[in-house]
């Protein structure tokens, strides 16, 4: 590999980063050059197994895969599906398909075999790179799929199915990398499967361009210096952490990046990590805040905002007490959360993104912030209102389409290049985006009132700790009503059992109630006895599937209008 002989403070600083984003031509570009003029710097790290390697290293490794898969007779243009889980050689077996031209794209990891033999077949994918432990799953979904011609596994080596061991432990490679300057800005850089909230999942296609676009739009709002530190364990299957970790961090800005596979280690990961930049759901900044407050005697929130050491304290604990941008997103956050955050002195920047505009639209920035906002559009975007209020986005962010799949892309996206992203905003006098809710997810009750469910649940969400999943529903009904799914670190050890549970949550209800319309109000609730699953009634991002929710909680539902 060669290396670039200059000082990495010159080659990092925002300014220079800027640079490196205008003149890009590819995301396989952008790589090889920030690679190349880090080679020293830590580039990834397993938090369950202390792997880590430099830059230099996982170039190499990188170039002994793609050594091996273009002779096993990858092509450019070519889909190639992986199924692994957050660590250092899903960034090595992704880039190495990428600078061949090829396009990568990832599985969910707790999809169902009918589930990924649907996104296999819809993909047209011949190719699979996966860990052992998925391999009965996918064993059983390819024998569905005639088209896919191998599995390669990247954990153990394989005479049945063939594996890419050998290559990821490679010391030096010769693979000439300056190949990739024949990537084309508008070829195809991934596709990104949609959760299937509305149906099944459509695959949205991604190009070199609107990545490029996106990230120099996010840097031109939060210009950050490179060799920092971050943390990744959301699936690289949605938009969220490959822009974050794998886009952003490991090819921009030379982050070190702590891949972290077990979600439950996440706290630990990021006070050992201490990330420069953090990013998580709401739902994880719930948890962080329930766990402070459940720690601390007193009057938490008020404390804090009389005594800096106190945020001081909790941040250090946290593992944030460096971090420059701490950003919540994927859907909506508490403003009660946003709140506590900035009292600690962390400002909780909420952002909107979504997968068919390579992920981010609007940003809060830690000095820019309108809490309760999902912030300024970035300045690479065009975002407008249409009459009834959706929200309109156009720009080279924009998919080039759905796979496969024209009729659907025109329903998304019209004849000037708009896409209708479904949402309800409005922008405020300052330019700042608010998101009203869903388009298709508003309730009209049996009165012909349109309320938001989203802001509802979030009064409710926001007035306690007690409840860790809430859907609302009321559409063409008398009233609303809630499932409600209590967290079981609040709700105690007797858990349902407890006499005291239901008249808590009905406490924190009556608080949410106080703060909402009449007619918003929560008339009656059903406490359920099982937690809500990401693949089932959740989106692998803790969004609500309330189609899901509402076929499967049914007879539930009609109990609480008899």
């Amino acid at each position: 590999m060669t290396h670039i002989d200059v000082p990495h403070s010159s080659v990092f600083t925002a300014d220079a980063i800027a640079d490196r984003l205008r003149t890009a031509t590819s995301m396989a570009d952008l790589l090889v050059t920030t690679a190349q003029a880090s080679p020293d710097q830590i580039a990834l790290r397993s938090y369950e197994t202390g792997l880590e390697w430099t830059y230099e290293e996982t170039l190499n490794r990188i170039g002994a895969v793609a050594q091996t898969l273009r002779a096993q007779g990858i092509r450019r243009g070519q889909p190639v599906a992986l199924m692994l889980r957050n660590r250092p050689e899903f960034h090595v077996v992704d880039a190495a398909i990428m600078v061949l031209g090829a396009v990568p794209f990832s599985i969910y990891n707790t999809s169902s075999p009918e589930q990924i033999a649907f996104v296999l077949e819809d993909s047209g994918a011949e190719v699979v790179l996966a860990e052992s432990g998925f391999l009965a799953s996918l064993e059983a979904a390819t024998a569905a799929v005639p088209s896919i011609d191998r599995i390669l596994l990247i954990d153990q080596e394989s005479s049945v199915h063939g594996d890419l061991v050998a290559e990821l432990s490679a010391a030096s490679t010769d693979f000439d990398f300056s190949t990739a300057a024949d990537i084309a800005p508008d070829d195809l850089l991934t596709l990104i499967y949609t959760s299937g909230t509305t149906g099944a999942p459509k695959g949205v296609e991604l190009t070199h361009r609107g990545m490029l676009v996106q990230l120099q739009g996010v840097h031109s709002a939060v210009p950050l210096p490179g060799q920092g530190r971050q943390v990744s364990f959301l699936p690289a299957a949605h938009v969220a952490d490959r822009w974050t970790s794998h886009y952003s961090a490991f090819m921009t800005y030379a982050n070190t990046l702590m891949c972290v596979e077990d979600m439950s280690a996440v706290p630990a990961a990021v006070a050992r990590t201490r990330p420069t930049l953090f990013g998580a759901v709401p739902r994880v900044w719930e948890k962080f805040k329930a766990a402070f407050e459940a720690g601390y005697s007193g009057d938490l929130l008020g404390d804090a905002r009389q005594d800096p050491a106190i945020g001081e304290a909790l941040r250090v604990k946290l593992g944030l007490d460096e971090a420059a941008w701490v950003v919540t997103g994927a859907a909506p956050t508490p403003i009660a959360v946003v709140e506590f955050f900035g009292a600690l002195g962390l400002p909780l920047c909420e952002v909107l993104g979504m997968s068919e505009v390579s992920c981010c639209v609007a940003v809060n920035a830690p000095d820019a912030l309108r809490a309760g906002s999902v912030g300024r559009p970035l300045d690479t975007v065009e975002v407008a209102l249409a009459d009834d209020g959706e929200v309109l986005v156009g720009g080279p962010q924009v998919m080039k389409g759905y796979h496969g799949a024209p009729e659907k892309t025109a329903d998304a996206v019209d004849a000037s290049g708009w896409l209708r992203t479904g949402d309800i905003g409005r922008i405020d006098e300052d330019g700042f985006l608010w998101i009203i809710d869903r388009k298709k997810e508003l309730i009209i009750n049996a009165a012909g009132k349109n309320m938001s469910p989203t802001a509802i649940e979030m009064a409710i969400r926001s007035a306690g700790n007690l409840v860790e999943q809430v859907a609302v529903v009321g559409d063409r009904r008398p009233y609303n009503v809630a499932l409600v799914v209590a967290d079981p670190a609040q709700a105690g050890e007797k858990g349902l059992d407890d006499p005291h549970l239901r008249g808590r949550i009905q406490e924190q209800i009556d608080q949410a109630n106080a703060t909402l319309a009449r007619v918003e109000q929560i008339k009656k609730f059903t406490l359920l006895p099982d937690a809500w699953r990401p693949g089932h009634e959740l989106t692998p991002t803790m969004k609500l599937r309330r189609r899901v929710i509402e076929d499967l909680y049914a007879p539930e539902i009609d109990e609480l209008y008899v």
